[in-house]
């Protein structure tokens, strides 16, 4: 087999990283994450940086083990060295139908969002479901039918997504100060968060953590970058830091724009425009769109290759149909469609869960977060694994290291579990009703896990 050229440096692998994770997140959980905290600015700010302390400690995990396997690519070729097949598979089989389906899903509406806002649309309007519908197709097009162009345009939205993220960060601190608008929202509270300030403090972590996603992506380029061992660890380091502080300075940015009680329930949009003037705002609205179709783009890039990836190792229904690669275009068709068609009923799901009334009763709960905190879960014993069978390590690489990510990991689980399941539960029982989102979701998780583990006993493999 060919070996890659050592070709990228520690500048490509820094911007890696920070356009991999920078994406849509910051713009619409940046709402989500004052709701939670009742508009306390100070514990919003303290929750940005939890949860990027934890992406960096797991990042520097991940990041031994690229080095430690630097033939093998991605968090599941990961979990096959540490845990062995079966338990890759299952990872693979949840990658596939839950996480990036749901997370590709979540960047269709969101895109459709922030578009829908320049002609005035309601966020739960048909407009905005059709065009998210929209969205997702034609990102599955230009990735199927032109991946160079697929790619071309990820570069230019990674640069494009920077612009309105810095100007607000500079223009919106300063402006906020001098107006007293960010003073008032850091010394004035609009209501107490559901389960108090613990309670509080959990949920905007939990909402905060779909904002950080993607740098898993960057250990792709191990094998690619010059003195991996050295620069592959420093990279996610330098650029987690540069993210997390991108993050908290838009956060405090967009609060010179706008009171609390505005964020919340109308979002940024209005900071933008209050700063920017209503031209101004709206050509960073544009911005944003871009942003988020581009983070759109490369989800939607993983999940069209999701069942090939399954059907490479022999596993999973019709390995030799999702196994085909298309000789004109060089991609995985019968894989595309499929993840195309997933990612649809995810976005039927997280549309109809998310307005008012609900569509799925018990079964509503938030498909942008629950499955991020999911795989976090399913990190652990990879990391438990490592400690166990990587015995030339030292006592730093070993043990301390993985110790820290696990206890990240677990500390995601518990608050997911806190603010998706408790905190609701013990405000629907206030009012003499019942809800437990992270109850009935494993219950959506184990059905499509299992319907996995048959496909792995009783699929259609191929002979090699």
């Amino acid at each position: 087999m060919d070996k890659l050229e050592k070709k990228y440096g520690l500048l490509t692998a820094v911007c890696m990283v920070v356009g991999t994770v920078i994406g849509s997140g910051i713009f619409f959980k940046s709402q989500n994450v004052l709701a939670a905290t009742g508009g306390n600015m100070p514990l919003g700010i303290l929750a940005w940086v939890i949860t990027g302390l934890l992406m960096i400690i797991c990042s520097i995990q991940f990041a031994n083990m690229a080095v430690k396997y630097e033939k093998v690519n991605g968090a599941v070729d990961y979990a096959e060295a540490t845990c062995g097949k079966s338990y890759a598979y299952y990872l693979a089989w949840f990658l596939v139908n839950i996480y990036y389906p749901a997370m590709t899903s979540v960047l269709a509406w969101v895109s459709a969002r922030y578009f829908g806002v320049l002609f005035g649309w309601h966020l739960a309007s048909a407009e905005v479901l059709c065009l998210a519908g929209f969205f997702l197709i034609a990102s599955y097009t230009m990735n199927v039918l032109s991946p160079k162009l697929a790619g071309r345009f990820q570069v230019s939205a990674t640069v494009i997504k920077l612009i309105p993220i810095c100007l607000m960060a500079v223009v919106g601190t300063i402006v906020g100060y001098l107006n007293g608008t960010l003073t008032n929202n850091f010394t004035t509270v609009v209501s107490e968060a559901v389960g108090g300030t613990g309670g509080g403090l959990f949920a905007a972590i939990v909402a905060s953590v779909f904002a950080y996603e993607g740098w898993i992506v960057a250990t792709s380029i191990n094998a690619e970058l010059k003195n991996a061992k050295k620069n592959l660890p420093i990279a996610l380091i330098i650029g987690s830091v540069i993210v997390v502080i991108a993050y908290v300075l838009y956060y405090i940015g967009v609060a010179g724009g706008a009171t609390n009680e505005v964020l919340i329930s109308e979002g940024a949009t209005t900071a933008f425009t209050n700063i920017f003037g209503g031209i101004g705002g709206t050509f960073l609205n544009i911005c944003i769109v871009v942003s988020c179709l581009g983070t759109l783009n490369g989800l939607m890039l993983a999940v069209t290759r999701g069942m090939y990836a399954i059907a490479a190792r022999n596993e999973g229904p019709k390995p030799a149909l999702f196994g085909q690669v298309d000789g004109s275009t060089n991609m995985v068709s019968n894989s595309a469609v499929w993840g195309l068609f997933i990612s649809s009923l995810w976005l039927v799901y997280f549309y109809g869960a998310n307005l008012s009334t609900g569509w799925f009763g018990y079964f509503n709960f938030d498909s942008s977060e629950l499955p991020i905190v999911t795989i976090y879960a399913m990190y652990i014993p990879i990391f438990i694994l490592w400690m166990k069978k990587e015995r030339e390590e030292g006592f730093v690489k070993r043990y301390l290291i993985p110790s820290l990510a696990i206890l990240s990991c677990a500390f995601m689980v518990f608050a997911a579990v806190y603010a998706h399941g408790i905190t609701p539960y013990l405000q629907a029982k206030a009012n003499g009703a019942f809800s437990f989102p992270v109850l009935f979701y494993i219950v959506i998780f184990a059905v499509i896990m299992f319907i996995g583990a048959i496909f792995q006993k009783y699929g259609n493999r191929t002979k090699k």
